[in-house]
This record gives C-alpha cells, structure tokens and sequence, in this order.
C-alpha cells in the first residue's frame, strides 16, 4: 500500500501568539477528493484588527469536510473558534481530556455570552461601523458544539480510525492541557500546544511524549528567561502594601482559568506569611468562579500531590462575585480589597468596569500577572498610555501599573529547548509556532544553534508536507507544489 500524502496547512499561530489551528491533511488525492482532514485546535485570534478581522472570513476549507477536533488545551486562543466552526457546518468529533472539556464548557458558553453581549453594546452605543452588529457565534452554537466533545485520557493512544492514533501527554501549563502525539502510517507529529514549566505550582508536572519526525513548538516566551528570585513575587507583595497604606484598591485582570486560581494561591501565602494586610479579596468573574470548581475536583487527579484546595481558597475573606449585581455593588464600595476579575488581557469581562472606574485615581493599583499581546488592552497599560478606550469612552489613567513576571505558566526559552532535547531524537522538522514573528524566529535561531535541528517559522496559510524524507515532487500533493 502507497504512503498516502500528509500535509499540514497553518490556519493560526503563525506569524502571531493566537488563534491556533492547524489542519491536518491524510490521503489527499485526486480533484474532488479532500481526503480526511483533521484540526489541532480551533481557536480565535485575539489582539491586533489584522488578526482578529480573520475570525471573520470563511474558513478555508468547508468545515463540514473535517473528521475531527483535536485539542491540547481549554484556552480561549485555542477553542474558542469551535461554535464558529459549528455554525458552518462541523459535525465531527472534538477530542480531548476530560479536564480540558470541562473548562472549556466554561469558556465557551462565556465566550457565546459575551460575542452576544458585545454585537449589542455595539448597536447600542454606535461605536461599529456596521449598522446591525453580529456575534462570530452565539449561545445556541455553544450548544451544538458542547454533545461533540468526546474525552481521552493521559498518555493512553487513542484510535482515532482510518490507521490515525492520537496520545495526550501533560503539558502542564493548565488543568487538562497536554502536548499531542499523532501518527499515521509511517509519519508521526507533535503538538506541543502551550507548554507550561518545569513545576506548576498547582498541578502535576508535564510529561514528555514520544519522538516523532515533526514538531510544531509554541514559543510564546521564545526570546527571554523568566526570573528567579530570591524573594518571591515582591513586586505584587510592595504593591498591595502601597496601595492600601494609601487608601487605594487593587485590581487584577487575571485569565479565568488557571491564572485566577495562581494568583489566589500567591494572596494566600502572602498573607499567611504576613507580607501583606488580610484585607477582603473578591473573585469577579463567573467564568473563573465556575472554573474554580474544576480546579477544586479532586475527581480529576490534576492537582500536585502537595497541594491543597485550601492553599488557594484559604484566605480570610474570599467574596465570590457571581451576578453582575453582586459585581456592581463593588463599584460603591471603596474600602480596602484586592478584586481579581478577568479578562487577564482587558479584551472584555468584569475587569473592564473595574477599570474605568479606578484608573483614573492614583490611589489605585493595576497588577498586571500574565502575557499581554499586541493590540490589546493589556498591553497599552503595560507601556504606559496615558489613556485607554473602554465601551466606546477614553479612560484616563493615572493609578499605578505593576507587572508580576513570576505568574506565568508558559515554558520561557530554556524551558522549551529542554522540551525538545527530552523527546530524545531529532525531528526532520521543528515549526516554530505560537509567538510574535520576532520572537519565534529568535527560538528558531536557538534550536538550530544549540540543538543543531531544522527549526523553520511557518507563514500563515503555508502548507508543508508530512511525509519524511518526501523529496521527489510526485511524492508531494499539488498544494505543496503550488505554495
């Protein structure tokens, strides 16, 4: 029997550190004959218009034509685009572990809410230029998309037909994410999706997976090392104590899931050890409350081994903001707390009434604990403007900004290189995804230099071939051919 022809088609996460997808092509053939198309994450791109505007443009292939879904992880950059591709006509079988399908329930069904939310804010407020505002997807498409999940466990290999075999292995980066392993006749990939580091402080530690002839790698955190100080999360910890000696509250646009529940273990043991005030601490965010849930299911056998649901739960006074009127009545109120309210990027969610409320008082604290892309919110805080456009209004802002640098769970360069040098042979390829172009061809540069590997960053839209060693051109489809 021929090796049938593999390609992979980089529809996200190239050129940019959102929106990954990748499209797996087995068997192509003759005009007519799509041959079994399979997608690795299926997520929308988050940032700068020129990415986002591309949520919006008709999928490059007929969505129906997909067999299947694979994810590594329940972010939103990562399945958020699922209830899009429903709408379009998927039908097929999205896989996952069962931590992953269960956060991203959470995030997809506030995902819908919000699409709807902000079409009509839109309308409302006039800030679109289109005169009747439409969601990407709605609730009822999250609906549909929910019965297709199908759950796998770690590091089993799972038949996925037609001679496909799929393996999730930890990745340690959130609850339920993993690097994935596909092979196929006589070619095998991995998916490293987003690689956390060598110790989560929640969760169990990543594993490695087996070889494989390719590799697609994130590298988010590809150009720098992340700090290792003496003295931990200082920075937050003088913040939090200026800004109460002030007067000031403290607000933190923190990722609902994983990001919330890593700063409230961090607030734990900042009080705990006295190096701040036992002031209240409020979780605003649904989403991250009803992920909290998850993370505190000892059902699922995620959490380290030395950790307790009390080391992130245990604080004097934790309020959990569930309704938004709950989430209001904190604007009246202007006593000492320390509000954690998503979106870790200030892209949409509760944080942002928060904001427009206590930016412009110089009393205030903003402590920014994650990655801020370019074109987002975040990131204009992070680099200091002088203003930030909030529901269709400039806010001005005068409170402090902060950046903790310790919060993040994704691999920084060392941590990925010594990824790489663990699957224990050298690929054919390393794709170099997932990271702004600068940064991506900077890791490039470090895997050839230190590993001495093939490591390209693929263009968006590129298609390779999948078949090692393929270098005869009858060996390769008409789209390699063509591109």
């Amino acid at each position: 029997m021929a090796q049938r022809r593999v390609t992979l088609t980089f529809l996200g996460a190239a050129g940019t550190v959102t929106g990954s997808k990748y499209l797996l092509t087995i068997g192509r053939g003759a005009a007519g004959d799509p041959g079994r198309r399979v997608l690795v994450d299926a997520g929308v791109f988050q940032g700068e218009k020129q990415w986002r505007l591309r949520n919006w443009e008709e999928f490059p292939v007929d969505p129906a034509t997909v067999s299947d879904v694979v994810l590594t992880h329940a972010h939103n950059d990562h399945v958020g685009y699922l209830p899009a591709l429903v709408r379009q006509g998927f039908g097929g079988t999205v896989w996952a572990t069962e931590g992953t399908r269960r956060l991203a329930e959470i995030v997809l069904r506030d995902a819908g809410k919000l699409q709807e939310e902000a079409a009509e804010d839109a309308r409302r407020g006039g800030w679109s230029k289109h005169e009747d505002p439409k969601p990407l997807y709605d609730v009822q498409d999250v609906e549909e998309t929910l019965p297709l999940f199908r759950t796998v466990e770690f590091d089993e290999d799972v038949d996925l037909g037609e001679g496909l075999v799929a393996r999730w292995v930890r990745a340690g980066h959130i609850l339920g994410s993993a690097s994935v392993r596909l092979e196929v006749e006589s070619t095998s990939m991995v998916f490293s999706g987003d690689l956390g580091r060598h110790d989560h402080p929640l969760l169990k530690a990543r594993g490695t997976p087996p070889a494989a002839d390719y590799v697609v790698c994130e590298s988010t955190y590809g150009d720098r090392e992340h700090p290792e100080p003496d003295v931990e999360h200082e920075p937050m910890a003088e913040a939090i104590g200026r800004t109460l000696a002030r007067g000031g509250l403290v607000v933190i646009p923190a990722f609902a899931v994983d990001r919330t529940q890593l700063v409230l273990k961090v607030l734990v043991d900042l009080m705990r050890s006295g190096r701040i005030p036992e002031v209240p601490v409020v979780v605003d965010s649904p989403m991250a409350l009803k992920a909290l849930d998850v993370y505190r299911d000892a059902s699922l056998g995620e959490l380290r081994d030395d950790v307790d649901v009390d080391d992130f739960t245990g604080m004097p006074e934790l309020i959990e903001a569930a309704t938004s009127q709950e989430s209001r009545a904190l604007n009246k109120r202007f006593d000492p707390m320390i509000i954690v309210a998503s979106s870790g990027m200030v892209e949409g969610g509760r944080v942002l009434h928060h904001l427009a409320r206590l930016l412009p008082d110089e009393r205030n604290t903003v402590i920014l604990t994650g990655y801020q892309a370019a074109g987002t919110r975040g990131r204009s805080i992070e680099e200091g403007a002088r203003a930030v456009k909030i529901n269709g209004h400039y806010i001005r802002i005068r409170a402090e900004v902060v950046r903790d640098e310790e919060f993040s769970v994704h691999g920084d360069a060392s941590d990925l290189l010594d990824w790489l040098r663990a699957l224990g042979e050298e690929p054919e390829t390393v794709f170099v995804t997932h990271g702004e172009k600068d940064v991506a061809h900077h890791f490039a540069g470090r895997i050839a230099e230190e590993l001495d590997w093939n490591a390209v960053v693929p263009r968006y839209g590129e298609v390779v071939s999948l078949i090692p060693g393929a270098a005869d051109p009858d060996d390769l489809p008409p789209d390699v051919l063509d591109g």
